[in-house]
């Protein structure tokens, strides 16, 4: 397939000022898309407050703003800039969050923007914790129990159905922030309060809790006309539980039979391609380690922090090609 014709400049936002759960890996994933996009002949506005990036560096864009990370700001820049195209997945969650804002705001139907990559849509059905495990019903996916609340009474019945311990995750949230297990109502009202002031939907998900399973991980690669592959898959060398930001992953897993290899290389494939994502994307799935039970955690539909890790081990240069699958 050709290059879409139809871009010729290009705004890529980045992770902003490096924060305690963000960490500096979204750099590589812009830095890279950077690079592509001036291979490719097209102009890059980069937006980034961060001096301390290599993606900041003068030579890597046409125009760079070190502005706050916020959806009138980045109106503005578009105002002036004009830019044809956005990429959401190269700066982590908070280029997602904001690609997703202005599209919600019509800000980038106004100026005539056009969001390159994975679509808003699929954005949306892998964040929103309620679309997400009703696509995985559709497909025959399992997941853990759940309900998605709005409210801490709600998030309290939902615990009480479920039973104790709960995992209460907020949607559209970076490395798990504003989550956490909650084995009592005091604990779960304390989390809820803090998952539903984090999620930027108003949604939590209260789960049932599977600590103690396998947390393992497939970075994958989709084009725009349905290929796929696994670029590699990795494993948690702590059970869920434990966050994987806090864990050491090892690529590629060390303790996975072919057969469970198989079967979870299978389902993520399905999923990618039910979400219909165009790029890189990491799927995180818990194993049970005494039978062949698993369930899907999340997707993140866009470059991640694993994305990184996983270029260094195998070589393969994720966010390169995830920036190539986004211009056709």
């Amino acid at each position: 397939m050709p290059k879409d014709q139809s871009i010729e400049k290009v705004l890529v936002i980045g992770s902003g000022p490096i924060i305690i759960g963000q960490g500096a890996e979204f750099d590589y994933s812009g830095t890279q898309a950077c690079k592509v996009f001036k291979e490719e002949g097209l102009q890059v506005v980069l937006v980034n407050n961060n001096p301390a990036t290599i993606m900041t560096e003068a030579h890597m864009a046409d125009a760079i703003y070190m502005e706050p990370l916020l959806p009138e700001v980045l109106e503005k820049i578009i105002a002036k800039e004009k830019p044809d195209a956005v990429i959401a997945g190269m700066g982590g969650q908070t280029a997602l969050n904001l690609v997703m804002k202005l599209s919600q705001e019509g800000i980038l139907e106004r100026y005539n923007v056009k969001v390159i990559g994975t679509q808003v849509a699929s954005i949306e059905q892998a964040e929103s914790r309620e679309a997400f495990k009703q696509l995985m019903a559709t497909i025959g996916e399992p997941c853990v129990e759940s309900e998605t609340v709005s409210s801490v009474e709600a998030a309290a019945k939902a615990a009480d159905q479920i039973g104790y311990p709960v995992v209460v995750r907020p949607a559209y949230t970076l490395g798990g922030t504003g989550g956490g297990i909650a084995s009592n109502l005091e604990e779960l009202v304390a989390i809820a309060e803090k998952g539903l002031g984090f999620a930027i939907n108003g949604q939590v998900l209260v789960e049932k809790c599977i600590s103690g399973w396998k947390e393992i991980e497939y970075e994958m690669m989709r084009d725009g006309s349905g290929s796929v592959i696994a670029v590699c898959n990795m494993e948690n060398i702590d059970p869920v539980g434990i966050h994987t930001g806090d864990s050491i992953v090892v690529a590629p897993s060390q303790t996975l039979s072919d057969q469970e290899y198989q079967m979870l290389r299978q389902s993520s494939i399905k999923i990618v391609s039910a979400l219909n994502i165009q790029g890189g994307c990491n799927v995180q799935i818990a194993l049970n380690p005494k039978s062949l039970a698993y369930s899907i955690i999340e997707v993140n539909p866009r470059v991640s922090r694993s994305s990184a890790l996983a270029s260094k081990a195998t070589g393969y240069p994720i966010a390169k090609v995830a920036a190539k699958i986004a211009l056709g």
